[in-house]
């Protein structure tokens, strides 16, 4: 029903579009086509003559949410894989297809996707497409975007079309145009009878066949032929068609090559650029789509399409200034949603850098996660503003991690290069920041390497340059003092780190290297300080863990001790020697305190107790023991007595017990066991665990657990 002289805001209907966006999972980020021009998705457009590689084309403004316009790669392209490798951890410390589902619209020529699809396709804006497959007529739409840049505020009347969610083919293939009927189809619809996965509901009007390519994906059968034809062909706008049609079906590397080809043959072409970039931002290709954008740009510098696919893509890089230029060019007026996106993206980094220049790295983090919600979840600098605030906050292993997650940009867009973040160049900045990761994991090398890079991407920034200093400097003192400490020379590879903590104070690598210096003098009270000033840094470093405990026995501190070597089971469940130390410090703890011991022995096999003290006595012995209740004449306790004579050897600092309850029933009686094979796990004296007839993974399962 038509509303003559009322717009859609005026009707109660201006959040149309966002539930639009809702209800489909929409994304504008969709090539441009020659029939036209869609714009964004979700926002209505209107329309005027501009180029579009040779043919009919629009210009578009945007007035309402999107939201969704570049998500993760993983969202919109399962068939797209990237793999993700970690850099290699050098250190610098002294040695001691899922199926995708498909719902059909009960109208004819509607189709929709999951989310995990490509972008939905408009064909147009203005009223949407109602339950009675017919279209209001007469209805204009009023555009309230917000301003930017002193920008203001303008009203567009957008013409009577009509919008169809993704593939809005007719029965015969074509794309429906605005302003264009529905037609119905009397056509059966049959399912396809291929081996092919594909998902609920792949239903192929007229009974058309389903062929699987070679990805694993399905296509129509024909879609081949029309790539062959289009990858032959010398006409770039037949090429740049086929790639479109790809693109729509998720083919999106496909889509790729076409439109490279169609570049290939027209250059100058802004459309086709375009078109590119969106394919890149797909396969999440940052850098490049936007180079593409900015070739588009500088081909047609009235080319509204581009300059929003820059925007968004600024915005999710977390380049300000740059997004509001684009937003807001030539006094068009912007989308609203972008336009608060970029508001709160530079609110809340504004507040991280005032958080920064006071040291306040809680608030910095706080802040960095909340630009990210707000839109620029690619920004290399912001997650690298993530991983400082983690350093400075001595949560190594998170800032490593977050480093190891910056999106490479690859090539490195110029203009996000020249752009400042926190003072520094943008890529100077995440260099800045992956040196002191580096560096506070013994990474020296490529600590110098970041540090000098940066420099030479911003040679004027005095935090760049005293980083550059330190880092050097600390490099210089830790080679030294590894050679002095390989000569034997361990007083002056002493005064060598304490060199190289004077220009770096949290440094956990050269701590650790001085304590095992002073533990080489025999001065281990001073070996065990610089221990705990290593695991105040970082609290899971092993090696200065093992100097520490080995020094508090050196001390007979044998409660530290234990608890050293507990920990460090922990992290290394599987190391004999960091078991049999442990072992050695509960034996010389038990003596410390009285207790015999004349019957703990390391990796020794498994005892059998016959009287109910000697079994007490046993179980109470220092660390965990394991007590197999069992029977001779037991076919279980017969078949599973081998597995525990080989965990025996796996858990040498366990104490192994073996009770016959025929033969001490006395003993089974004092433990309630009245069934076999039954396995009790004591630790110091109490039972904690209790397990019957375990399968053998079960057993060490909880072995380990409770060894650990």
């Amino acid at each position: 029903m038509s509303h003559p002289g009322k717009s859609l805001h005026e009707m109660g209907l201006d959040s149309l579009p966002d539930r639009f966006q809702d209800s489909f999972g929409l994304d504008h980020n969709k090539p441009d086509f020659k029939e036209l021009d869609l714009g964004s998705p979700i926002s209505p457009l209107i329309t005027r003559a501009d180029s579009d590689g040779g043919g009919g084309a629009t210009t578009t403004a945007n007035t309402s949410s999107s939201s969704s316009s570049f998500t993760s790669v993983s969202n919109h392209t399962p068939r797209v894989q990237r793999s993700i490798r970690n850099p290699t951890n050098h250190s610098g410390e002294l040695e001691t297809s899922r199926s995708v589902a498909t719902t059909r619209n009960s109208k004819p020529g509607h189709r929709r996707s999951n989310s995990t699809g490509p972008p939905l396709i408009y064909s147009g804006s203005g009223s949407l497409y109602n339950n009675n497959n017919s279209s209001s007529s007469g209805s204009s739409t009023t555009n309230s975007g917000g301003s930017c840049g002193g920008g203001s505020a303008g009203s567009v009347s957008s013409p009577n079309t009509t919008i169809y969610p993704i593939g809005n083919i007719c029965p015969s293939g074509k794309i429906l145009k605005s302003n264009m009927a529905s037609r119905s189809s009397n056509r059966a619809e049959t399912l396809s009878s291929g081996t092919g996965h594909y998902g609920i509901g792949s239903i192929v009007r007229g009974g058309g066949k389903v062929e699987a390519n070679v990805s694993g994906n399905t296509a129509f059968a024909g879609e081949s032929a029309m790539v062959k034809r289009a990858m032959s062909s010398s006409d770039p706008e037949e090429v740049k068609k086929a790639g479109n049609e790809l693109y729509r079906s998720g083919h999106i590397v496909e889509a790729l090559s076409l439109y490279n080809r169609a570049i290939a043959i027209s250059p100058d072409n802004a459309a086709y650029r375009s078109n590119r970039a969106a394919a890149l931002t797909m396969l999440g290709r940052l850098g490049e789509a936007v180079r593409e954008c900015e070739e588009a740009v500088r081909l047609d510098p009235g080319y509204v399409r581009s300059h929003q696919r820059l925007a968004s893509l600024y915005i999710r890089l977390g380049q300000v200034e740059n997004a509001r230029h684009h937003l807001c060019f030539h006094g068009q007026q912007p989308d609203t949603t972008e336009l608060q996106k970029l508001h709160s993206l530079e609110k809340h980094l504004n507040r991280c850098s005032d958080a920064r220049k006071i040291g306040d790295w809680k608030s910095a983090l706080k802040e960095c996660d909340a630009a990210i919600v707000a839109g620029a979840e690619s920004s290399p600098q912001i997650i690298a503003g993530k991983a400082e605030a983690f350093l400075k906050l001595q949560q190594l292993e998170d800032a490593d991690s977050s480093m190891s997650n910056i999106p490479k940009l690859d090539p490195y867009p110029p203009s996000c290069s020249q752009t400042k973040f926190f003072g520094m160049h943008s890529e100077a900045f995440v260099l800045y920041v992956r040196a002191q990761v580096d560096m506070a994991f013994g990474r020296f090398e490529n600590a110098v390497a970041a540090a000098e890079k940066a420099g030479l991407i911003d040679y004027s920034n005095i935090e760049v340059a005293m980083l550059l200093n330190n880092v050097k400097s600390v490099t210089r003192a830790r080679a030294r003092g590894k050679d002095l400490f390989d000569s034997g020379r361990f007083a002056e590879a002493c005064t060598a780190y304490g060199e190289g903590l004077k220009y770096n104070l949290s440094n956990s690598v050269l701590y650790c290297n001085r304590g095992v210096c002073w533990s080489k003098l025999g001065l281990w009270e001073h070996s065990v300080e610089d221990c705990n000033q290593a695991l105040k840094i970082q609290p899971n470093y092993t090696k200065a863990l093992l100097r520490r405990a080995a020094s508090n026995a050196k001390l007979e501190r044998w409660v530290e001790a234990v608890r050293d070597y507990e920990a460090l089971r922990r992290y290394l469940p599987g190391d004999n020697e960091v078991a049999e130390s442990l072992h050695h410090a509960q034996v010389a703890l038990k003596k410390f305190r009285g207790a015999e011991v004349h019957s703990m022995k390391f990796g020794s096999a498994m005892v059998e107790v016959t009287g109910l003290d000697q079994f007490k006595a046993a179980i109470s012995s220092p660390g965990v023991s394991l007590v197999h209740f069992m029977m001779a004449s037991n076919q279980q306790c017969e078949q599973i007595s081998p597995f525990v004579d080989l965990l025996c050897a796996r858990y040498p600092s366990v104490n192994f017990l073996k009770v016959n309850v025929e033969q001490s029933a006395a003993i089974a009686k004092a433990e309630s066991v009245s069934l076999v094979p039954t396995f009790n796990i004591y630790k110091n004296g109490d039972k904690v665990k209790e397990i019957i007839s375990p399968r053998h993974q079960d057993l060490e399962s909880l072995l380990r657990q409770q060894s650990l």
